[in-house]
């Protein structure tokens, strides 16, 4: 739900914005504002919660979550001018950030190790799942009257906020979270009901009170736990100021795939798809609404590749995925550019390229880099920083996200439309060249094996296999000391 409600608010504001527009008579300027500020917003809100879930858990964040983005849906459906509307906005943007951070680490943290990497990309599934319903809202509320279409727009948004708030409410606690808080027995029967097995949920335990600074030996109920370890305490020093090689490479890899995630331009595609086919030639409302939810539809259809997340790793779908990307970017620079250069001629060829490629932009998205930035960011941090490190990834993506719709406009304006993508694709290239070097295989590790295996800075194919061989040694001395 916390997803339905960043993908359906962002998305919604694409044919919303034409009407607003009309209703409110906004300049091109307070257009971008209006569309990019949510995910400036939104930062600060991630940001928010990367302590309040140490302070007060993940549940209740989540809870927490859907209560403010409520409020603000309300504020943007009673708008009465553009002040009223940003105020809405901010109030959701905060609301959205809170979900967008806590959402994947709470799925990081309760997911059995099997399906970790299929459950944490619920994320980006259900953020295509809103931005779809967004589309499907835009074409139906565009019926009404132009000062009402665009606020049952906005105002629908209100009804996954509610679904989150009970949600948070009735779900089990992170088990992480609670042996933080030194309710270890109440861990053990979360652990246990959300692991395939219980040696499995006996492991997960234990790694968790390694991690926390509990003796393996100590199976109290309730425990003390050291207070260097509980409510993120020192991890600002411990990931800026004096990391170490391992939570340097992990930092640098988490919040670096957030950035490239957004910095592709893929947002631009997705907000100003209406803009984009009417540079390419479609011209009627209903047309570029219908074209838009083209968009969404493929978008959605493309995630299936989250199946196969815990079964080929995150890395090779995120490079295949952001190589279909690039040229997907190029090739709608390339169409652009030619429309652009005869403007009084219908290219039916290059209007074909553009809207395939716009298609193609967002299928190759879906199929590793949307999903997997939301996993692999979530999973590599270190149980005493996670929070933080991952309220840093979200508010990276957020803050780019809404720098590159903010001024996405003015940026076309400047450099052509045309250009603009060969930009993006660009970044893209940069982005792959990125992945490839800094970001290894994550599948199947534990949560508490991360920090270990970013060790060897650019040497991760040897560190994966150092690891391997350590836990082949492990398992042969604990059977021998089983047999003894």
């Amino acid at each position: 739900m916390s997803s339905v409600l960043l993908g359906y608010d962002t998305r919604v504001m694409s044919g919303a914005m034409i009407y607003i527009q009309r209703d409110l008579k906004i300049s091109d300027v307070q257009q971008e504002v209006l569309a990019g500020t949510i995910n400036v917003y939104a930062l600060l809100g991630s940001a928010i919660a990367g302590r309040t879930c140490d302070w007060v858990g993940r549940r209740y964040t989540i809870a927490m979550a859907g209560v403010i983005f409520f409020v603000g849906a309300f504020f943007m459906a009673f708008a009465t001018n553009y002040a009223f509307l940003m105020v809405g906005r901010f109030v959701a943007g905060i609301g959205v950030g809170y979900g967008l951070m806590i959402a994947p680490v709470y799925s990081v943290e309760i997911s059995p190790r099997s399906i970790r990497g299929f459950t944490t990309s619920f994320t980006e599934m259900f953020i295509n799942f809103g931005a779809l319903l967004g589309y499907v809202s835009n074409y139906f509320f565009a019926k009404l009257a132009t000062n009402l279409g665009w606020r049952f727009m906005m105002g629908v948004g209100a009804i996954p906020s509610l679904m989150l708030f009970v949600g948070g409410l009735v779900m089990p606690e992170s088990p992480l979270w609670l042996v933080l808080q030194g309710r270890v027995g109440m861990a053990r029967r979360i652990s246990e009901k959300t692991s395939e097995s219980l040696p499995e949920a006996q492991e997960r335990l234990a790694d968790i009170k390694e991690a926390a600074g509990i003796p393996k030996d100590n199976h109290d109920e309730v425990v003390e736990v050291p207070k260097t370890r509980t409510g993120g305490r020192g991890a600002w020093k411990e990931m800026f100021i004096h990391p170490t090689r391992a939570v340097l490479h992990i930092t640098i890899a988490g919040i670096g795939l957030c950035f490239f995630q957004q910095a592709s331009g893929i947002v631009t595609v997705m907000m100003y798809s209406p803009t984009i086919f009417e540079k390419a030639g479609i011209k009627s409302d209903s047309g570029k609404l219908l074209a838009t939810i083209s968009v969404g539809v493929t978008k959605t259809i493309f995630l299936v590749s989250a199946f196969y997340l815990d079964k080929f790793g995150r890395r090779i779908l995120l490079l295949t995925s952001t190589g279909g990307l690039v040229c997907s970017l190029v090739g709608l620079g390339i169409g652009l550019t030619v429309i652009d250069h005869h403007p009084n001629e219908k290219l039916t060829w290059a209007i074909a390229v553009c809207f395939c490629c716009v298609l193609s932009s967002v299928a190759t998205f879906s199929m590793g880099l949307g999903p997997v930035a939301w996993v692999y960011s979530s999973e590599i941090f270190p149980l005493r920083l996670r929070a933080l490190g991952s309220g840093l990834a979200v508010a990276m993506n957020r803050l780019i996200s809404g720098v590159i719709l903010m001024t996405f406009i003015s940026l076309y304006k400047a450099i052509t439309i045309g250009g603009a993508f060969f930009l993006f694709g660009g970044v893209a290239f940069a982005a792959f060249v990125f992945f490839f070097t800094l970001l290894p295989e994550t599948r199947g590790r534990g949560l508490e094996e991360m920090e270990e295996m970013f060790g060897s800075f650019f040497k991760w194919r040897s560190t994966v296999k150092e690891l391997e061989e350590r836990k082949k040694l492990k398992a042969e001395e604990e059977k021998t000391n089983d047999l003894a």
